[in-house]
């Protein structure tokens, strides 16, 4: 029986599997080991997780998460699981791996992650051989939530932007350079703030100047990530709700880079379960 997570800052998603069948899948609260200390982690674990298990205990558990890049929060949350379930094999993974394993399974290609924040990797097959840093969304991020909204916000104060579609922006979502300036350089989580402007850009999405913004952001991601790995043979495969939303103008952005698009999803739970269940035999 093996424990299978996807995890994120917000929410967890899990899937316990018996004889390669699913038999529960579960919700939790968010886990990050580098935002949240070992004893909040077990009680979330214990509290949530466990009473919705029935008292099965997983022999293995694959945990993938947000901030799982580092010894010291990956050795947090093996702290936090294994008090939760001692005995259990535990193997702790970055959303990346995940999103690689999801989208490639046992094959190699670039696998990238386009949510709120952005990452790409390349993957042989087993593992991450190459990783160009993210480094967020003020020196990088390119394609994320957070950067489209950023540039969203540059065009729209520099009046690159027709004047009717910036003034439906800021009256959409009650803000003006006052209020901007206040949420990105001093109240908490910019990143997240200037990612829940991207519905507008969805909406607008046709718009010539839109749809400009958009192509240039998507080839910017591609150039300063994925075609890093100098192995534009490979497909570039996607996970995010970014990466959905944006599927149209994506493809565009990598056909005229000459680049081929893979799989777009918008979690990687499925391909993970996949994944695992290949290998499983209890």
């Amino acid at each position: 029986m093996i424990l299978i997570s996807d995890s994120g800052s917000t929410k967890t998603d899990w899937a316990l599997i018996e004889n390669k069948e699913i038999i529960a899948q579960i919700t939790t609260q968010g886990l990050n080991p580098t935002q949240q200390s070992s004893d909040s982690i077990t009680k979330i674990l214990q509290e949530e997780l466990l009473p919705q298990l029935d008292g099965k205990t997983p022999h293995t558990i694959h945990f993938y998460g947000a901030g799982c890049a580092y010894e010291e929060a990956n050795n947090r949350m093996r702290k936090s699981l294994s008090e939760t379930f001692p005995g259990s094999a535990i193997e702790i993974n970055s959303d990346l791996l995940a999103a690689a394993r999801a989208l490639c399974g046992h094959n190699e290609g670039i696998a990238c992650i386009l949510g709120t924040g952005s990452n790409s990797c390349h993957y042989d097959g087993k593992a991450i051989t190459d990783n160009i840093p993210p480094l967020g969304f003020i020196l990088g991020d390119e394609g994320s939530g957070a950067t489209l909204g950023r540039t969203l916000i540059n065009s729209c104060l520099k009046r690159h932007l027709p004047q009717e579609l910036s003034e439906k922006f800021l009256q959409e979502y009650d803000l003006n350079m006052a209020k901007i300036l206040e949420k990105v350089y001093h109240e908490p989580m910019p990143g997240r703030f200037l990612a829940s402007l991207t519905p507008f850009l969805y909406e607008h999405r046709k718009h010539p100047e839109i749809h400009n913004m958009l192509i240039k952001c998507f080839k910017e991601f591609f150039i300063n990530n994925s075609m890093a790995y100098r192995r534009s043979w490979l497909p570039i495969h996607i996970v995010g709700s970014i990466g959905v939303w944006f599927e149209e103008e994506i493809k565009e952005a990598a056909e005229s880079l000459a680049l081929s698009i893979g799989n777009i999803v918008k979690s990687p739970m499925k391909g993970l379960i996949e994944y695992h269940i290949e290998g499983t035999i209890n």
